[in-house]
C-alpha cells in the first residue's frame, strides 16, 4: 500500500513511499490492544509501598510489665499494632504488577494500533522531522498545519536541538521506533513519523 509523504510545516505532499500492508493495513483487535496498553501501564507502576509488620519493628521483645497485679491490661510486647510505634496488622508490601505480554501478541497489537491511526487519518508521513535551532516557537510553527491536540512524533533519532524544542510543550512527546510504546500511540491525536523512522517500525513488527 501507499502513504502519503509532506514536508512537516508545509500542507503539500511530496510523494508517496511504499509499506507493507501486513503492518499498516492489519485487522482492527480491540481486546488484545486493551490487553496490550493495560499491560504497560500496570509494568509501570512502582509498586514500591512497603509498612513493618510487628515483627519489623525495632524492641519490645521483653514483657512491658508483669500479668497481674498492675490493674493494666496484660501485655506480651510492646510491638503490637494497638500500642503507639506498633507494628502494622495487615503491613503494606513492595509489589510487582507485571503483567505476561509474549513478543508476538505485543506485536500483533502494534500492527494493529498502526493500521486503525493510518485508516483514521491520525498517521502522518513527512520527510523528516527536525529544528535547525532549539527553539520551541521554531516547533510550533512546524505544528501549527496540524489541528491543535496531543502529538507523537517519531524521529528515527532524536537530536539535541529537537529534544530541547519539544520539552516546554506539555502535548508533544518524542520518540523513535525502538523506544516507542502502545500507550504513546493510543493516546496521540496526531503521530507524525518521518520515512526513516517508518521504514525502521516497518521491519521491526513485519
Amino acid at each position: 500500500m501507499e502513504l502519503y509523504v509532506q514536508t512537516i510545516g508545509d500542507t503539500g505532499q511530496s510523494g508517496t513511499l511504499s509499506v507493507a500492508e501486513a503492518v499498516f493495513s492489519a485487522d482492527y483487535k480491540a481486546g488484545l490492544i486493551h490487553q496490550t496498553v493495560t499491560a504497560y501501564l500496570a509494568g509501570a507502576r512502582a509498586g514500591t509501598r512497603a509498612q513493618k509488620s510487628r515483627s519489623d519493628v525495632a524492641g519490645g521483645s521483653a514483657k512491658p510489665w508483669r500479668q497481674k497485679g498492675t490493674g493494666r491490661a496484660r501485655a506480651g510486647c510492646s510491638t503490637g499494632p494497638i500500642w503507639r510505634g506498633g507494628g502494622v496488622t495487615f503491613a503494606a508490601r513492595p509489589a510487582n504488577y507485571e503483567q505476561k505480554l509474549n513478543r508476538k501478541m505485543y506485536r500483533a497489537a502494534m500492527r494493529s494500533i498502526l493500521s486503525e491511526l493510518v485508516r483514521q487519518d491520525r498517521l502522518v508521513t513527512v520527510d523528516e522531522i527536525n529544528v535547525s535551532v532549539p527553539k520551541t516557537r521554531e516547533l510550533v510553527k512546524q505544528l501549527s498545519i496540524f489541528a491543535k491536540g496531543r502529538f507523537l512524533l517519531i524521529a528515527d533519532e532524536i537530536n539535541d536541538n529537537l529534544a530541547r524544542s519539544a520539552r516546554n510543550l506539555r502535548y508533544v512527546n518524542l520518540a523513535t521506533p525502538a523506544t516507542i510504546s502502545p500507550v504513546d500511540l493510543v493516546s496521540a491525536d496526531k503521530v507524525i513519523v518521518s520515512k526513516t523512522a517508518l521504514k525502521q517500525l516497518e521491519e521491526r513488527l513485519g
